[in-house]
């Protein structure tokens, strides 16, 4: 019995990792004009002996398993010249790359194509399988090769996607379409292809979205409702340091689309933008700064903007680092704006690399593997060539991929360091775990090594935003979505300490609002990072982390006492009322605001922070004020809130245009462009119906 279970032990090894004298051989083959050949053929020799042979799919790519060494690449077309290029090392336990370009060659005479009729069965093939006629075909309402190959019985696929057969692992099922492997392969548009031969450098605008956004998923935001300050005193929420909502909002409307409601988080939105609040001089390691002024959308409240900005550290001080990118090459990677985007991203992340820090490259397609041990930063062409090799491919094994980076974070453990993974992904993982509650369940608990997470998220059509935002928010971690080069970057450049170093972690917020000057509130934005009351003391309860030189932002409408509160506010019910009102709610205060951290190091306790803020209305609002007021105003108008009030385009627009006269970045000068792009968008909307 032992030596089964240790022999089923080592079939399961191979089974997710290469074998030890086995590596890959991966390339495109296309023509003088960069448009690629379907269906060529490469032949790989070794001086005169045939080795293998392959030909290209829809995308024009090839794959050929091989022993490590020396190979000799023929490549031949229909009426092109044959290639052959001599000398091809292939490396051991890495995946190889050789791409290739025809050149037009002799005309070809004429060809004669004899009628042939498929047979119903097949009487020497051991394997099930049917055939679909060009009638057949031409008869579908789509031109997806996956989509095609999923009208065969027993099939199921979204249009474009990863076909699945009932009964079948992802691995045995093959399709062809006219002799050409297509499985696992996005359709080909011809026009596309043929429009877009600048898609594939990385200067090109990788944000275009499909027509059909259906397999795209965001977790349903039940906004937060105004709630009577004598009945709920208290409000409590978790930091939150994300703005992947506010790049991928730009994507749907650099493109001509207003985004989902769902789409758009406004405390993402907010905390997009740099704000000048002041470095904090005490021995916490953020300042907190407030202000009060009137509300925009609703003249009768009043707007409380909470303003932390985290330390700034420089890059020569910030700890050791150790890296472990896990990046995600399956076959729905495989896109311009996808696992080319992320190549990009990350030998950009490689060249903020110290000599003292480490980078692993783990991958995961139908299953996990690792492509680069830990590697010193100072070898910068060992990380980016690992990088450069990544081919997309097959099922989306992400709860694997987890795991094994997991492991090699622990593995190269540094004491007192920044240990972090770093998942590249569009979130669509289809294989193994991969259900978002048992996707949240895997993070918590790795979460205990002290590996911290960032998520990057690409892509679009079925880009995955509502499990990756939970995975980031269980992982000690952040979110960025990067739809473009200059988004990459932002994050992982300008932002890079924010991106990659945290300086506390657990960050709550608790705010206790004095009923005699506060009638209610509304939290702005923060759905899925509202606490309950006692988790504010709770040690054990998860929160988000602050990096270095991060700021926060959160915005709070507030009814003053005495005015009347919106249609159905929850006021909910007290038992016992206090009949004598105590010394502080006769003062003028408005709120008692406590913030609670913890360093980033495993098992810190954690520290308070409490400070009372005056009822005092600001007559002029700094340009902070202006700026997130004009962006939350932008967000609830995208999401038709219920809450907008008076909002409108123009008034948020004038107010950004304010507030962009200091925009060192340009990035307000782009808010401006796209709320003029939505105004637009919503008056041809409206017109319509």
């Amino acid at each position: 019995m032992k030596f089964f279970l240790y022999l089923l032990a080592g079939v399961l090894a191979t089974a997710f990792y290469p074998t030890s004298n086995q590596t890959i051989l991966t390339g495109k083959i296309t023509d003088d004009q960069g448009e690629v050949l379907i269906g060529a053929t490469v032949k790989v020799t070794k001086g005169t002996d045939f080795v293998r042979g392959t030909i290209t799919d829809y995308n024009g790519e090839y794959r050929v398993e091989l022993d490590p060494g020396t190979y000799d690449i023929e490549v031949s077309y229909t009426g092109y010249e044959v290639k052959k290029i001599t000398g091809t090392l292939v490396i051991a336990n890495t995946i190889n790359r050789l791409d290739c370009s025809l050149y037009p060659g002799a005309v070809l005479e004429e060809v004669v194509v004899k009628a042939y009729k498929v047979p119903l069965i097949q009487q020497d093939n051991t394997m099930s399988g049917q055939t679909i006629t060009t009638q057949q075909i031409s008869n579908m309402p789509t031109r997806s090769v996956n989509a095609i190959a999923a009208k065969t019985a027993g099939s199921t696929s979204v249009d474009g996607g990863a076909v699945h057969v009932k009964g079948s692992r992802s691995k045995a099922t093959n399709y062809y379409v006219d002799g050409i492997r297509v499985s696992g392969t996005p359709p080909p548009v011809q026009d596309a292809e043929k429009s877009g031969k600048k898609d594939r450098k990385m200067h090109r605008d990788t944000t275009q979205p499909p027509s059909d956004f259906s397999a795209e998923a965001y977790n349903t935001i039940y906004e937060n409702p105004f709630l009577e300050a004598q009945a709920n005193a208290v409000s409590t929420f978790s930091i939150d340091v994300d703005a992947a909502s506010y790049s991928n909002a730009r994507r749907f409307l650099q493109h001509g689309q207003l985004p989902p409601a769902d789409a758009v988080r406004i405390e993402e939105f907010v905390n997009y933008f740099d704000y000048a609040y002041p470095a904090p001089t005490g021995k916490d390691p953020f300042s907190v700064n407030t202000e009060l002024a009137e509300c925009p959308w609703n003249t009768n409240h009043r707007l409380l903007l909470i303003g932390l900005q985290g330390r700034q550290i420089e890059t020569g001080q910030l700890p050791a680092s150790n890296f472990v990118f896990l990046i995600d090459v399956s076959g729905s990677m495989n896109a311009p704006n996808k696992l080319p985007l992320v190549q990009e991203s990350l030998k950009m992340l490689t060249d903020q690399m110290r000599p003292h820090d480490r980078v692993a490259i783990v991958v995961y397609a139908g299953a996990a593997g690792l492509v680069l041990p830990s590697t010193p930063g100072s070898d910068k062409p060992a990380i980016k060539a690992a990088i450069e090799r990544l081919s997309a491919g097959g099922s989306t094994a992400g709860a694997a991929g987890i795991q094994l980076a997991y492991d090699v974070a622990r593995k190269n453990l540094v004491r007192g360091g920044n240990n972090r993974v770093v998942l590249c992904t569009d979130g669509d993982f289809n294989v193994g775990l991969s259900n978002e509650s048992e996707l949240v369940k895997l993070i918590e608990t790795e979460r205990e090594s002290g590996v911290f997470l960032t998520v990057l998220g690409y892509g679009t059509g079925n880009y995955q935003d509502g499990k990756m935002q939970q995975l980031a928010d269980k992982g000690n971690g952040n979110h960025a979505y990067i739809d473009q080069v200059s988004e990459a970057k932002k994050v992982l450049i300008s932002e890079f300490g924010g991106t990659m170093f945290a300086i506390a972690k657990d960050v709550k917020i608790q705010i206790e609002f004095n009923p005699n000057r506060v009638a209610g509130y509304r939290l702005i934005g923060y759905e899925n990072r509202l606490l309950a009351r006692e988790d504010f003391d709770d040690d054990t309860k998860d929160a988000g982390e602050l990096g270095a030189g991060h700021r926060v932002t959160a915005l709070y409408e507030i009814v003053p006492a005495g005015r009347p509160l919106p249609a159905g506010v929850k006021n909910g019910e007290m038992r016992y009322q206090e009949t004598k009102p105590t010394a502080a709610a006769k003062s003028d205060e408005l709120l008692t605001l406590k913030l609670r951290y913890k360093q980033p190091k495993v098992g810190a306790s954690s520290s308070l922070i409490q400070t009372t803020v005056a009822d005092k209305l600001t007559a002029t609002p700094s340009n902070n004020f202006q700026m997130a007021a004009s962006v939350a105003e932008f967000g609830l108008l995208l999401r038709n809130s219920a809450y907008k009030g008076t909002a409108t385009y123009e008034r948020c627009l004038a107010r950004a245009q304010k507030a962009a006269k200091t925009d060192p970045s340009g990035y307000r000068k782009e808010l401006c462009e796209l709320i003029e792009k939505a105004r637009l968008l919503a008056a041809t909307e409206t017109a319509r119906k």
